[in-house]
């Protein structure tokens, strides 16, 4: 690579099996970086029996948006990878325009993805992605999760995110490209000052002359990242010792829980909710604080679709009454993602939330063991009004429940990233 700093391309080639075959996907959105890692995916791999597929999301927020997405099938097609546009049809609700895009960015991407049989997912964030993310969890006054920044891979839908080009600059990459002729499109939102990042990536120009570079700060977002694997260790172990799910909710035994040092228990409590949840993404660091505070002094909290309560001598985190009141499914699909409900005459019933209602027609509900809390965000299958069975507050009636994820899964979830 003439003129290149570093050998990239070795340095993406590091990042996948030294014998690489069958399919991968490609991100590409026609900027520099995703350009670059398309064509650097093509150079890596143009002799060995790997298939490379390409998609673009259309967000539909720019008229141009769609031209481009066609120049970048193109650019793609002319690599001999094949190439879909996929269009953001739902498009944006209140709130966070950004963070809504991302979002269903990667929703789109991975449901493409496993259409489509690809394992692997490239999506070509930087260093200076990492740098940017890490000032604003900086500004969030962030933990070690937040300041380790983007894991180099994460599993998404089934489908794992990697992130091959992490460790390489911006500039690297777009010198790479001029070295070679080969253009890009600019996306005028990234020179847009309402959005956050965009006033991130400003103050890192700023922060230069300080040696706060983008690789200086990717390579603090991977010790931070060496900092958690250690800290996820011992939450792993702390768990075995005091925790189980039990009526799909993790449960804790508070006397162990508040003699755990404070980062410990708090991270544990995080990986309880998101697993519960059912989001990639942990819960902001002010409701979490207060969970934490509410765990141990015996009190409740909601946060992130869930709801924290204690009793004498345990912590249940289970689902949000309100997160589920809405959800229904037929009997036999997965309910809430979370539970798979069968058996008995399954005629006109429907599985939705057994409810406070729901509960009081529950005569043994008690016998359980289980706070009525809990079970009024468990699944229940309903015939109109009428509630038919409740298999978790134990009114089976010829039913049964069985959570789509054992407990063994979220033991494994607290070590995965």
């Amino acid at each position: 690579m003439t003129g290149v700093r570093r050998d990239i391309l070795g340095l993406l080639r590091s990042q996948f099996q030294s014998a690489q075959t069958g399919r991968l996907g490609i991100a590409l959105s026609g900027g520099s970086d995703s350009m670059a890692l398309m064509h650097l995916m093509h150079e890596a791999f143009k002799d060995e029996p790997v298939e490379l597929f390409a998609a673009t999301i259309d967000h539909g927020l720019r008229p141009e948006a769609a031209a481009e997405a066609r120049w970048a099938g193109e650019a793609a097609e002319a690599l001999g990878i094949a190439h879909e546009v996929i269009r953001w049809e739902d498009g944006p609700g209140k709130g966070n325009l950004q963070s809504q895009a991302r979002e269903a960015r990667y929703e789109l991407l991975c449901s493409w993805a496993k259409r489509n049989s690809i394992p692997i997912l490239c999506v070509a964030h930087t260093a200076d992605d990492q740098a940017e993310t890490l000032l604003m969890r900086m500004a969030r006054a962030a933990g070690v999760a937040g300041l380790s920044g983007m894991a180099p891979r994460r599993v998404h839908k089934g489908v794992t995110l990697l992130r091959p080009l992490l460790e390489v600059t911006r500039s690297e990459l777009r010198q790479y490209l001029q070295e070679r002729g080969i253009e890009w499109c600019d996306d005028p939102s990234n020179s847009d000052i309402r959005y956050e990042r965009v006033r991130a990536r400003r103050a890192l120009a700023e922060l230069a002359p300080l040696g706060l570079t983008p690789t200086v700060l990717s390579r603090v977002a991977e010790n931070m990242s060496k900092a958690r694997e250690a800290l996820d260790w011992y939450v792993f172990l702390a768990a075995r010792d005091m925790a189980h799910v039990q009526a799909g909710a993790v449960v804790l035994c508070q006397r162990k829980f508040r003699t755990l040092p404070s980062e410990t228990g708090y991270r544990l409590l995080v990986k309880a909710i998101q697993w519960v949840a059912g989001t990639p993404y942990p819960p902001r660091r002010v409701p979490m604080e207060i969970a934490v505070l509410a765990a141990r002094g015996g009190g409740a909290a909601t946060v992130s679709g869930c709801h924290l309560l204690t009793t004498t001598k345990q912590i249940w985190i289970c689902r949000e009454a309100k997160a589920v009141e809405r959800i229904t499914a037929l009997p036999g699909q997965v309910w809430d993602d979370r539970w798979k409900v069968f058996g008995g005459d399954a005629k006109g019933c429907e599985v939705r939330a057994l409810g406070r209602d729901g509960l009081f027609n529950c005569p043994s509900w008690r016998a359980t063991g289980v706070p009525g809390t809990v079970l009024e965000t468990s699944p229940a299958v309903w015939r109109g009004p009428e509630l038919i069975a409740a298999p978790v507050a134990g009114m089976a009636n010829g039913w049964a429940a069985e959570p789509a994820a054992n407990e063994e899964e979220f033991f494994a979830s607290l070590l995965s990233h």
